[in-house]
């Protein structure tokens, strides 16, 4: 009898969460099928998947119950900031259904020829993971390094994983190959970067120096991908890209919760950040900014973690050859962070001694990919994106940085030179046309910036008041590393915008540690949240305009 009980006790919670990982392995296993179309295959595809997602959504109900007991307001408030990030995802999935030249739902359905091995699947991980079930609960398995991670990182994990569902969406939409343009979502290299990372035609035919060794940080994470889908780098680039969205989301998340010790605002921040337009956009188009941005976060989280310089310097050595101009953000946040002038010099010393190497190292694996790091003569390219500074672009540019970056606007239509409508939000001045930047035109749109322009105002505030209370590296940081941006953009970029992952993360980071005062007032964090529900629902507009502007043309 009491064996008995002992067996009911891992099945009460197990079948539940059983069944709720079946829709998950059901969509994953109609995407792979694509790859995976043996009885053998499909029958470990389905057996292990869904052993993974019974056994983590059965942590996660644990960790949900206890919760529910410890706080029913942080339970509250942290289900419903991930419940909001799935109803985003569900309704972008129907909006996307709309239009199945662009999206085809029915990829994420499984194939006749498999349902019975999927079935035999399933049903085997039931018993096999109610087998392992007591094997989570041993002390033994508790004490690792990987089941503490999970543990520590739990709400950070599933915000994540969450967004990684929204930007592979709208990857496997705005990368196909029929986008056969470049610049046609905002000044996006888009049709370079999907073949230089996902395809054998990796050499850069606008022969770019500032670059200079990017393939040999992106295109083996492309590849590791990639060998789970049979060698396919086109899929591959599009999961890369939207894990490396998804790992922003991540490193903010770890960032907020390292710094304030309160994982419902550090949940709520993470939400914001991940339904930001730049997060939308650049989480989902392949392009080199996104890598940016997540080479930035990590170097933040290395330095709030004091890790050593060896940490640093790879980090700075990825941002400078992804593009040279961002190893500015490392130096600027090494010299306010750390105020170690020795060990900056050192960190300079040690990229810039890597720099040739590397460059070189480059065009050993990706021969001709691109001229070398002082072919100084390919830089002419870049006069076509170099403007004269005015005050009417720095009023545009500041609404980019501040607002555009966060809260989608009625995007710029552009019918130009393409056979493709142009969706921007900030087209310089060119040839006889004038600079144009999009507006806010709908009641949510002009709320949600007022509502924004007063979380900044209370923030910068607050920053102001507690400048010597807490240590002010990071912040000072952030604010810098957004002038810099600020300044080096007066002069270069069509659209501005397509540069936002360089400081949107450092504006939100910024207001997370400037709220931190108002970080447990449950008023705020009920705001917070009623505050990234309407951003998602004001930026899904965009979402549905590029749909719209995209379709006209494919159709």
């Amino acid at each position: 009898m009491k064996s008995k009980k002992l067996f009911l006790i891992p099945v009460k919670r197990l079948f539940p969460a059983w069944l709720l990982g079946l829709p998950l392995v059901y969509a994953a296993l109609g995407f792979l099928d694509s790859y995976y179309q043996t009885f053998t295959e499909t029958l470990f595809l389905s057996f292990f998947l869904q052993c993974l997602a019974a056994l983590f959504i059965y942590f996660v109900l644990g960790r949900l119950l206890l919760k529910f007991r410890a706080s029913r307001v942080d339970f509250a408030l942290q289900s419903a900031a991930a419940v909001s990030v799935i109803l985003f995802f569900a309704y972008l999935v129907q909006m996307a259904a709309d239009f199945p030249k662009l999206f085809d739902i029915s990829s994420f359905v499984l194939a006749p020829i498999i349902q019975t091995s999927f079935f035999l699947g399933v049903v085997a991980a039931f018993f096999v993971s109610m087998w392992a079930v007591p094997a989570l609960r041993r002390a033994e398995f508790q004490q690792t390094r990987f089941y503490q991670f999970v543990d520590a990182n739990l709400g950070g994990i599933l915000i994540t994983l969450l967004f990684f569902a929204v930007y592979f969406l709208l990857s496997s939409i705005f990368n196909q190959p029929v986008f056969r343009f470049d610049d046609i979502f905002f000044d996006t290299d888009s049709k370079l970067y999907r073949q230089r990372f996902g395809t054998e035609l990796y050499q850069d035919y606008y022969e770019r120096t500032v670059h200079p060794y990017v393939l040999i940080i992106v295109r083996p994470w492309v590849w590791m991908v990639s060998l789970f889908l049979k060698g396919d780098m086109l899929y591959g680039i599009f999961i890369v890209t939207a894990l490396a969205g998804a790992l922003s989301v991540f490193l903010v998340w770890y960032f907020v919760d390292s710094s304030l010790k309160n994982r419902t605002y550090a949940l709520l921040i993470a939400a914001l950040f991940g339904a930001t337009t730049s997060q939308l956009v650049f989480g989902s188009i392949i392009e080199n900014y996104i890598f940016l941005g997540l080479t930035a976060l990590i170097f933040m989280v290395l330095l709030l973690k004091k890790s050593p310089l060896y940490a640093l310097v790879l980090t700075g050595s990825a941002a400078f050859g992804i593009t040279i101009s961002n190893i500015a953000q490392t130096v600027i946040a090494h010299f306010f962070v750390k105020r170690d002038i020795p060990q900056l010099i050192k960190y300079g010393l040690i990229i810039g001694a890597l720099i040739v190497p590397l460059n070189l190292l480059n065009n050993v694996f990706y021969p001709k990919a691109h001229p070398y790091l002082w072919d100084v003569g390919t830089l002419q390219f870049e006069e076509k994106n170099v403007f004269t500074p005015s005050l009417q672009r720095a009023n545009y540019l500041g609404r980019v940085i501040v607002l555009h970056s966060f809260i989608a606007p009625e995007p710029l239509l552009l019918k130009e030179d393409l056979p493709f409508i142009k969706v921007w939000f900030f087209r310089a001045a060119l040839k006889n046309a004038p600079l144009q930047i999009g507006r806010y035109e709908t009641d949510l749109g002009n709320a949600l910036v007022f509502i924004w322009l007063v979380l900044l105002g209370v923030g910068s505030l607050l920053a102001i008041k507690n400048l010597f209370k807490y240590d002010f590296g990071f912040p000072v940081s952030f604010v810098l590393i957004t002038l810099f941006s600020f300044v080096f953009y007066m002069r270069y970029g069509r659209d501005v915008f397509l540069y936002s992952t360089n400081w949107t993360y450092a504006i939100t980071l910024f207001l997370a540690l400037a709220w931190r005062d108002l970080a447990d007032k449950r008023w705020f964090q009920t705001g917070l949240f009623a505050f990234v529900v309407l951003l998602m629902v004001n930026n899904s507009r965009l979402i549905l305009t590029m749909l719209l502007a995209s379709y006209m043309h494919i159709r």
